[in-house]
């Protein structure tokens, strides 16, 4: 696309009556916020941050107008930075695009030079945007977990939130690195599919949604990968193994923690926090490097990936903020 003309982009502002309004729209590379490094964007994804953002959600959205996409994958069309050149492969998941910073539902991008990171040899555009900010978030549970000493032969390891995008990844990535996973779900029409992708086990939600409210549980899980928060989170810490391991990455059930501290001092349980927008540069490319080499669950993924174009945005959203979505979606924008 030569760099003049108008491209286009999902563009949410402020309506006549207060409330968000998006469609795609045209603009120029010179309505682009500044950066060091400007991309042709060949795919993009939908999180639930980006639904979010749709709505111009407070928490996520500072200003109107706005671009949502925190992941976007492409060539570099222009850069001030010696670090890339016109012509390279890069991706950029993460800090503050989509959120403060413009994203990439759009055919351009341009962003700081330390948000980007250069593809790696064994993925293709395509490869990085169905990780995405999901992928690189689960392989950064995986991380914790195997950090915390526990390995496949440690017992079985938990996902809630299964059918998601990071809780498919988690599957995905748990199942090739040996661990026996259960995966927790509330659509049990995708059982088989979560069995393809891994799972020894699936289970319903309600079966990690415990409302005794008693400090302990018989134990059960060695580690755990939770992307929904609130009881459920609550739930998997009462009924984890002494020094097991709890990652906690999502909220859609609650940002609430309604518990005691007894799993922590009683059982020696360890709850990590995963924050992906902020993850330091070093141990980001060490995971990027991970997921395109021994770590690559590509080929598992491929049946939870569809594409749709910026005009079908929206849809798509709607039907994750109603928990209708499952697996990978990503956004070209052309």
């Amino acid at each position: 696309m030569v760099l003049h003309e108008a491209f286009p982009a999902l563009v949410v502002r402020k309506g006549s009556d207060e409330k968000a309004t998006a469609g795609v729209e045209n603009l120029s590379k010179d309505d682009l916020p500044p950066g060091d490094v400007l991309i042709e964007v060949e795919s993009s994804s939908i999180n639930y941050k980006d639904a979010l953002a749709t709505q111009a959600h407070p928490g996520v959205v500072r200003q109107l107008p706005h671009v949502p996409g925190i992941d976007c994958a492409g060539h570099v069309a222009q850069s001030s930075s010696s670090d890339f050149a016109a012509g390279d492969s890069v991706l950029v998941t993460g800090y503050d695009q989509g959120s403060g910073h413009w994203g990439g539902y759009s055919a351009f991008v341009r962003v700081p030079a330390d948000w980007v990171v250069a593809l790696p040899s064994d993925l293709s555009l395509r490869d990085a945007m169905i990780y995405g900010t999901a992928g690189f978030t689960a392989a950064q549970c995986v991380s914790a977990i195997q950090h915390q000493g526990i390995g496949p032969d440690a017992g079985e390891v938990v996902v809630t939130g299964a059918t998601g995008g990071v809780g498919s990844v988690a599957v995905a990535l748990l199942a090739h690195l040996g661990y026996s996973v259960t995966a927790v779900t509330g659509k049990p029409d995708q059982a088989s599919l979560l069995q393809q992708l891994g799972a020894q086990q699936v289970i319903s939600r309600e079966e990690v949604d415990d409302q005794s409210k008693k400090p302990l549980l018989p134990a059960r899980w060695a580690a755990a990968v939770d992307t929904v928060g609130g009881n459920p989170l609550a739930t998997l810490l009462r009924t984890t193994e002494y020094r097991g391991c709890v990652t906690a990455c999502g909220l859609v059930a609650s940002d609430k923690l309604p518990m005691t501290v007894y799993p922590f001092i009683l059982r020696g349980v360890t709850l990590v926090g995963i924050d992906s927008a902020k993850c330091p540069r070093g141990p980001r490319l060490e995971i990027w490097q991970k997921l395109a080499t021994e770590w690559n669950v590509i080929e598992r993924l491929q049946s939870l990936v569809r594409e749709v174009t910026l005009g079908e945005v929206l849809g798509e959203v709607e039907r994750m903020l109603a928990g209708q979505n499952s697996g990978r979606i990503l956004v070209l924008p052309r």
